[in-house]
């Protein structure tokens, strides 16, 4: 349906009907064939590798079946609806997926037209887990669904769901209105919001081998922590298309292609962060190396304030014209950041977030770490391409080793400029949510500290 013998005439019916947009014009370099799921079933019961937790309680759930042994025809069926019922309950705690034609989707879900699929078993959608989504298709698209949306929104003609096909977890249900309302139980009996956030996700498959590649998306594990997402999915749907739009748009005012290029080579140049951050944190380093035989933390904080002040107006007298009205109010802004800083690290000791005679050195993780959410965030929406999207993060990871020495330090950069940016010295939800990632990226055996160097051997690969 979505193969690549039709992509000429995918190009000139968009051309035709005026919506020949970057965002298309992009699609075109992404276009591929492997549009929607189609995973082979392992000869072998019981040895697939599953690429997430909810994918493999499938598996098990299925394979338990399928080597069951029954009386009659009655146990037979009664052990086929347990078995659905099981499989319900496991979606209704996460989201499902369903494929949209990309000029059939729409921000609104009452404004979407399902495809709908005439089989012998009657009209049926399709429907995925996440875990098996394929990388993004410029016209193919998924949005992202509860099981009690899904009973809401689905046509009342839909006699039917096929979650998984072509898949070794497929399942045919009924969409009649009898079972909706079973839907909508389950999804009020397990959905849990606040439970799908703050967790330490790692795919088991489809991911790239050690490199650049993987070590740059392991730079935006923090966000991927906060939001419950793989940090090491190359594949990025995040949310679904059109939340993915709505999330950019408020966040970071990116609508379109353009938005996006600009906003990922300014979080890549680290130009989105205040310069005068890095400042002060230089100012600092350059004391350490003349008093302190390079350790931060015994640096005297009254000689780090003067010395701050001092370069900072050094600086300016260099130009001038840029001293306005504000300058003073600017230079007591700059140097109340030694304190600032002091107070944050101070607490970041207490936690377990800093070593006990460590200091930050840099904030260059805040935009670095970013720029690698970005690259994913820029593919998922179909701003970007996949070499795109694969380039930044290489480059975030360049880069990243270049300004950090460990995860740790780089964690600890990326701390400080979250809470710099948002959090204001209350140590609320903007800190906890850092402290929270700190602690399971520290301990967890998936994490990438636990399994991707921060310093990747000289001549590493790409990796695939």
């Amino acid at each position: 349906m979505f193969g690549g013998r039709g992509r000429a005439a995918r190009r000139g019916r968009y051309e035709e009907e005026g919506r020949s947009d970057d965002r298309y014009v992009v699609g075109e370099l992404d276009d591929h064939d492997e549009a929607l799921p189609d995973i082979p079933v392992p000869e072998e019961p019981g040895t697939w590798q599953a690429p997430d937790v909810l994918e493999q309680r499938l598996y098990d759930l299925i394979t338990r079946h399928a080597a069951g042994e029954w009386e009659d025809e009655e146990a037979q069926e009664d052990a086929r609806g347990e078995l659905t019922l099981a499989y319900l309950e496991a979606l209704a705690g996460d989201l499902v997926y369903v494929p949209f034609r990309r000029e059939e989707t729409s921000p609104d879900p009452g404004r979407r037209t399902f495809h709908v699929y005439d089989t012998p078993v009657g009209r049926l959608v399709a429907v995925y887990t996440r875990g098996l989504l394929p990388r993004p298709h410029p016209y193919l698209v998924f949005e992202s669904y509860t099981l009690r949306d899904l009973a809401d929104d689905l046509p009342k003609d839909v006699d039917g769901i096929a979650v998984n096909n072509r898949t070794p977890i497929p399942m045919l249900m009924a969409a009649d209105a009898e079972e909706r309302q079973v839907w909508r139980a389950l999804h009020n009996e397990h959905w849990d919001e606040e439970g799908r956030a703050e967790r330490l996700v790692t795919l088991r498959s489809g991911v790239p081998s050690l490199g650049p590649l993987l070590h740059g998306l392991a730079l935006g594990a923090h966000m991927c922590f906060v939001n419950g997402e793989a940090w090491n999915n190359p594949h990025y749907h995040g949310l679904g298309l059109s939340i993915e739009h709505e999330r950019l748009a408020k966040w970071w005012g990116v609508t379109g292609r353009d938005e996006w290029l600009d906003v990922q080579r300014r979080l890549l140049d680290r130009d989105v962060t205040p310069w005068y951050w890095e400042f002060v944190l230089d100012a600092r380093i350059a004391l350490a190396e003349r008093h302190t035989d390079g350790r931060l933390q015994a640096v005297d904080a009254t000689a780090w304030r003067a010395h701050v002040e001092t370069a900072l107006r050094e600086r300016a007298a260099q130009v001038p014209e840029q001293m306005g009205p504000d300058w003073e109010e600017f230079v007591a802004h700059v140097v109340g950041l030694v304190g600032k800083v002091l107070r944050y690290e101070g607490r970041f000791r207490a936690d377990g977030l800093l070593a006990a005679d460590a200091a930050v050195r840099s904030v260059a993780a805040w935009d670095i770490g970013r720029a690698s959410m970005m690259a994913r965030w820029g593919y998922g929406a179909r701003f970007a391409t996949r070499a795109e999207m694969r380039e930044a993060v290489v480059e975030a990871s360049g880069a990243a080793q270049s300004a950090h020495t460990s995860w740790r330090d780089f964690s600890a950069g990326y701390a400080l400029g979250r809470c710099l940016h948002f959090d204001e010295e209350e140590f609320g939800g903007w800190y906890q949510e850092m402290l929270a990632a700190h602690q399971a990226l520290a301990t967890h055996p998936d994490s990438p500290w636990q399994t991707v160097p921060f310093r990747l051997p000289q001549g590493a690969g790409l990796g695939a």
